[in-house]
């Protein structure tokens, strides 16, 4: 099962380059993921500490629902035959939403990384143009790492609906990219079907009150 770890509430600004678009946010606590997903845990052969990668999101919210069960908690999706998902605010194992995946990341930190690049992510300029094991860079301030670099991360929110439609958000950069995409703030979009081989996610899970 995943290593967790509990964060503190507060609040934190999201931002988008395109639009312009600055938003605040405020998060109650809850739990996210010490790692990206890894292939062993995803059940995937080989490689078994490396990130679960060419995952969908809807292979991710999946996997979300077969983690709860598996650990004998309700749900927190509930996805219908034609693959809608929707929210059933059970404390079920879920993806992070785009605020909590932000505030995570930074740690307190307000600047574009929450330290130098090449000492914690996997990116172009270092990886050697290939997946690494989780945790072989250096953490942020709250005990999580690869939140920058190696694979980007699947979050629940919508994109821009009224532009993209269904597009997901995906954080956090990869493997593949140049320094620019590997920060705390870039926002990058993708089909909810969509699978490529830098693309991956973290858990979450709501903390019952």
């Amino acid at each position: 099962m995943p290593e967790m770890i509990t964060l503190p509430a507060g609040v934190v600004q999201l931002s988008d380059r395109r639009t312009q678009r600055r938003w605040q946010v405020a998060l109650t606590s809850y739990e996210i993921g010490v790692f990206p997903i890894t292939r062993a845990e995803y059940g995937l052969a080989g490689d078994a500490r490396r990130p679960a990668e060419s995952v969908s999101w809807l292979d991710a919210v999946a996997y979300c629902n077969t983690l709860s069960i598996a650990e004998g908690l309700p749900e927190a999706y509930k996805i219908d035959a034609d693959s809608a998902v929707t929210v059933t605010g059970e404390p079920g194992y879920r993806l992070p939403t785009e605020a909590e995946w932000e505030y995570a990341c930074r740690a307190g930190t307000d600047g574009p990384r929450y330290g130098p690049l090449d000492e914690i992510a996997w990116y172009r300029g270092n990886s050697g143009e290939r997946l690494h094991d989780v945790g072989g860079k250096r953490p942020n301030a709250w005990g999580l790492y690869d939140m920058l670099g190696n694979v980007w991360n699947w979050c629940w929110d919508l994109y821009d609906p009224e532009v993209y439609g269904g597009y997901r958000v995906l954080r956090g950069g990869g493997w593949f990219d140049e320094h620019w995409s590997c920060r705390a703030s870039v926002r990058r979009r993708s089909h909810p079907t969509f699978r490529v081989d830098d693309v991956g996610f973290r858990v979450a899970r709501s903390i019952s009150p």
